[in-house]
């Protein structure tokens, strides 16, 4: 038998473990750093995560584990293979906890191997905003923006149409203020958190607090870039309900010839 693939994460995070429970275990928590989810509290509650506006992008699970505010895992459902996602909050001091994630269930072929490389990354960054959320702006609940393009061109070349189309550094220093000077994008300006290859963290000044990422990601054999923001206060409702629409407009124009609608899977 092949032996079977996980990723395995932690992270050190601010917060109680019932305050970092919250932010892992229920719909307004995790729709706060990660996509928009719905969570029935408890063990074989209905869980339900939004990858975009289509029927298609709505994938279903289940809790299989509800123990807090140490541990939860998530499934497909009794019976239904496929992945599943184990938390678990151990406490680190004063006011300090660690997460822990295994998302195992991975199967044999080279689709699931893309799909295993696509969410090893995605899982880094997606883990790095939890930790900004809870530092930040822990027990709030934020409205998100998640538009996303996928495009043919490399991920090369993507990340320099973005960035150029942004008016930003493709390579900014953490610590760096950065101002989106694009005449026709939303506005965008804070300080850079993290920066890596393909893609840069903000906590974010303008439209709203809260935070932000700028990334391409590679899935399989194509790229899609992101301008994801998660913001805060009434500010924050009043601009992710004014720019959630004028940002994938902008993302798909942005990208060219070389870019399509679409939310990452």
């Amino acid at each position: 038998m092949a032996e079977e693939r996980s990723i395995e994460l932690e992270i050190g995070v601010a917060g109680t473990p019932e305050e970092v429970w919250r932010a892992v275990a229920t719909g307004p928590g995790i729709s706060s750093w990660y996509v928009p989810h719905t969570v029935e509290e408890r063990a074989g509650g209905a869980a339900m995560a939004s990858f975009g506006p289509g029927p298609e992008m709505q994938i279903p699970g289940r809790v299989a584990v509800w123990e807090p505010p140490r541990r939860i895992c998530f499934d497909g459902g009794e019976g239904v293979d496929g992945l599943e996602f184990e938390w678990t909050v151990e406490p680190a001091g004063e006011d300090r906890c660690v997460v822990r994630l295994v998302n195992s269930g991975f199967g044999e072929g080279n689709e699931w191997d893309a799909q295993y490389d696509a969410m090893v990354e995605g899982w880094g960054l997606f883990m790095s905003n939890l930790g900004l959320h809870l530092e930040h702006f822990g027990g709030q609940t934020a409205f998100s923006v998640l538009p996303t393009a996928m495009g043919t061109n490399s991920r090369d070349e993507q990340w320099a149409e973005l960035t150029t189309a942004l008016g930003i550094s493709s390579a900014p220093k953490v610590g760096e203020g950065i101002e989106a000077d694009s005449p026709d994008a939303p506005p965008l300006a804070g300080t850079v958190v993290e920066a890596g290859p393909y893609r840069i963290a903000l906590l974010l000044d303008e439209p709203a607090p809260g935070t932000a990422f700028v990334a391409v990601e590679s899935f399989g054999e194509h790229a899609g870039a992101s301008v994801w923001l998660y913001l805060y206060g009434a500010d924050g409702a009043e601009a992710a309900e004014r720019d959630g629409p004028l940002w994938q407009d902008w993302l798909t124009g942005a990208l060219g010839e070389g870019g399509t609608d679409g939310s990452p899977e």
